[in-house]
C-alpha cells in the first residue's frame, strides 16, 4: 500500500508539472517569420547624362551631377517630399519676428568624409563661393545672396540677416556646403578646374570613392557608406553610377544584366520598360507647367480680357488627350498654378473639365455668334474671336499648338499658329509683351516653396515674369502677405485664397505638369517617389532602399477563445 500510495503522489505531481507547463506555454498568437531590412550589397544605376564636376556649386546644369552631389553633399536644410523644410546640417533653426534674421544651429556631430567637423566657418566659405565668378550658380541666386549679411556666431551657429522679408528666403540654404579646411586657398575663378571636383568630400549618407575609367573616359562613379553620417545611414553600402548617353541605352544595360536601374525613361523606351515584368516603374509630378499665355493687355484682342471667354476656351481643350497622344499618359492635367503635393495646393479648387458644347454655349450667352451670312467663327459687335497662336518651334509643341487650334476650331474661335525659335520665346515675344497668346512652359525647378509671386503680381506685369499682365489687386494682396509671413499655417490660408481667384478668373489656360519615370529592378526594395522638385529627389528616400533581408520573429495575438 505504501509502494501504492508512492506511485499514485508521483503521478499526480507528474500530472500539476505538466498542467503548469501546458497554461504557461499556451498559444498567444501566430508566430511567422517577417523579412526585414538589412545591410548588404551593391546597387548599380544607369545615370542617363555625363559627369562633369562633382561639386554642388557646379552642377546647375547637369542633372547627372546633381543625381550624385546630392548623395555626397548636404545642405542646412532639405525639403521633404511637401516642400516642407526639415533640418539636414542644421539641426535647428529660428526666425526673427519680423523675418529678416534667420539663425542656424548645426549639429555638433556632423564632420566632413575625411573627418574634420563641419563648422560655420565652412557655411560662410561657401557664401562667398556662391556670390563668387566661380560658380555657375544663376545670377539672381548671387544677387539675392550679396544683399545678405552672414555671420558667425561661434563654431555651430551662424546668422543671416535679410534686407527684408522674403518668406521663400528657405529653398537657398539648401546649397551643398563645402568644406573650407580643402578649398580655401583655391582661387575662385580656378574652382571650375581644382582636383576636389574628381575627388569631392562632402558630408552626405555616401562618400567619394573612386571613378570607373575606360580608355580614358569616365564611365562611372563608385560611392560607399558614410559611416560617420549624422542620420540614418542607409541599407545598401556601395552604390556604383555608369553613365548612359540616353534611356535606350540604360535600358538595355539593364537587359544585359549591367545594371539594376534606369534614372530616367523617357517616352520613346517607355512601351518596352512597362512590359518588362522585372522593372518596377516610378512616376512622379515634375516643377514645371505647361499652359497657354494670354496677353491681357493687348488691345487687339479685348475678348481675353473677358473671364467667360478665357473659360470657354479652357473647356474647348481636349488635355487628357493631349496627355494620351503626345505624351504616352506621362503628365498630370494641370487645375491650379501651385503644385499638386506642394503644402499649399489647395485641392478643393474648381477643375474645369473638357466640354466643348458648353463652351459654346458660353461663348454664344456672351454674345459671340456664327455669322448669319456663312462662316463658323464667332463674333460679337464686329470684332471675330481670331487670334495668332505662338509656339516653339519643335514636334512636340507643334503638335500640341495643332490639337489646340483643331479643339477651338470646333467651338467657333479662329486661331492661326506662329512657329518661334525656343530661345527667342522670351526674349522677342514674352518679355517685350508682344503677342496674343503663346503655348509655354513654366519651370519652377529647385525651389520647394510654391511663392507664386514673379508669374502672377501686378508688380510683375512690366518688366517681370508676369506675361499676361494679370492686374488683379486683391489676388496680388494674398501673394504679398504670404512672401513676407514666416508662418506655414498662414502662408497657406493666404495660398488658398490666390487659388481660388485664380480659377474664377484664369488668367492663362493651364495644361499639364509633366512627369519623370525611372525605374529600378523588383529586387530593390523600399523604393518610394513623391512630387520632385528637382529629379535629383527620386534618390531623397535612398536611405530606406535595400537589397539584403533578415528574418526577425512576429507574434501576432489571437483573440482569447470563448468558454
Amino acid at each position: 500500500m505504501r509502494r501504492l500510495r508512492w506511485q499514485i503522489l508521483i503521478v499526480v505531481v507528474t500530472l500539476v508539472v505538466v498542467a503548469v507547463l501546458l497554461v504557461g506555454q499556451q498559444p498567444v498568437g501566430n508566430v511567422s517569420l517577417l523579412p526585414q531590412p538589412t545591410t548588404g550589397g551593391v546597387y548599380t544605376e544607369a545615370l542617363v547624362g555625363s559627369m562633369g564636376r562633382l561639386n554642388p556649386l557646379l552642377d546647375w546644369n547637369n542633372a547627372a551631377d546633381r543625381d550624385i552631389n546630392r548623395l555626397l553633399f548636404s545642405g542646412l536644410i532639405r525639403f521633404d517630399e511637401r516642400g516642407l523644410p526639415r533640418p539636414d546640417l542644421a539641426e535647428s533653426w529660428g526666425t526673427s519676428a519680423d523675418g529678416t534674421i534667420y539663425n542656424f544651429t548645426l549639429r555638433p556631430n556632423a564632420v566632413w568624409h575625411d573627418g574634420a567637423p563641419v563648422t560655420a566657418d565652412d557655411v560662410i566659405f561657401t557664401v562667398e563661393l556662391i556670390k563668387s565668378n566661380g560658380s555657375l550658380l544663376p545670377q539672381d541666386v548671387k544677387d539675392l545672396w550679396s544683399q545678405i549679411e552672414v555671420r558667425r556666431l561661434d563654431d555651430y551657429n551662424v546668422k543671416f540677416t535679410l534686407p527684408e522679408p522674403y518668406a521663400p528666403f528657405l529653398d537657398y540654404v539648401t546649397f551643398g556646403v563645402l568644406p573650407k579646411h580643402l578649398l580655401e586657398n583655391v582661387p575662385a575663378d580656378q574652382l571650375s578646374t581644382a582636383d576636389f571636383n574628381l575627388k569631392p568630400v562632402g558630408t552626405g549618407p555616401y562618400k567619394f570613392d573612386h571613378l570607373l575609367v575606360e580608355g580614358g573616359q569616365i564611365q562611372g562613379v563608385v560611392l560607399v557608406l558614410n559611416e560617420s553620417y549624422f542620420l540614418d545611414k542607409p541599407f545598401i553600402p556601395q552604390l556604383v553610377f555608369r553613365y548612359y548617353p540616353d534611356s535606350a541605352s540604360a535600358f538595355d544595360a539593364y537587359q544585359q544584366g549591367e545594371v539594376l536601374g534606369v534614372s530616367q525613361v523617357t517616352t520613346d523606351v517607355l512601351p518596352q520598360v512597362l512590359a518588362d515584368p522585372t522593372l518596377a516603374v516610378y512616376t512622379s509630378r515634375l516643377p514645371q507647367v505647361s499652359l497657354v499665355l494670354l496677353n491681357l493687355n493687348n488691345a487687339s484682342v479685348p475678348f481675353l480680357q473677358d473671364a467667360k471667354v478665357r473659360r470657354a476656351l479652357l473647356m474647348g481643350i481636349n488635355r487628357s488627350a493631349i496627355i494620351s497622344r503626345f505624351m504616352q499618359g506621362q503628365a498630370i492635367i494641370a487645375d491650379g498654378p501651385i503644385l499638386p503635393g506642394s503644402w499649399a495646393y489647395y485641392d478643393g479648387i474648381e477643375r474645369i473639365e473638357y466640354d466643348p458644347d458648353a463652351a459654346a454655349s458660353l461663348l454664344k450667352s456672351e454674345g459671340y455668334l456664327i455669322p448669319a451670312a456663312g462662316g463658323d467663327v464667332r463674333a460679337k459687335d464686329g470684332i471675330s474671336l481670331t487670334f495668332t497662336l505662338l509656339h516653339p518651334d519643335d514636334g512636340f509643341h507643334t503638335q500640341i499648338a495643332q490639337t489646340i487650334q483643331a479643339n477651338w476650331g470646333r467651338i467657333g474661335v479662329q486661331v492661326e499658329l506662329q512657329p518661334v525659335p525656343y530661345d527667342r520665346m522670351v526674349s522677342d515675344y514674352l518679355a517685350p509683351r508682344n503677342y496674343q497668346a503663346a503655348l509655354a512652359d513654366l519651370t519652377v525647378s529647385r525651389t520647394p516653396d510654391p511663392d507664386p509671386y514673379p508669374f502672377w503680381h501686378q508688380a510683375e506685369a512690366t518688366g517681370g515674369q508676369n506675361y499676361s499682365q494679370w492686374d488683379d489687386r486683391t489676388a496680388s494682396e494674398y501673394l504679398e502677405a504670404a512672401r513676407v509671413q514666416t508662418d506655414f499655417a498662414a502662408r497657406t490660408r493666404l495660398y488658398h485664397n490666390f487659388q481660388v481667384i485664380f480659377a474664377k478668373e484664369l488668367p492663362s489656360l493651364l495644361l499639364y505638369y509633366p512627369v519623370y519615370t525611372f525605374a529600378v529592378d523588383g529586387q530593390v526594395q523600399g523604393v518610394q517617389v513623391a512630387p520632385m522638385y528637382d529629379t535629383s529627389d527620386r534618390l531623397a528616400f535612398i536611405t530606406d532602399w535595400f537589397l539584403v533581408t533578415r528574418r526577425s520573429l512576429e507574434q501576432t495575438p489571437e483573440p482569447p477563445i470563448a468558454p
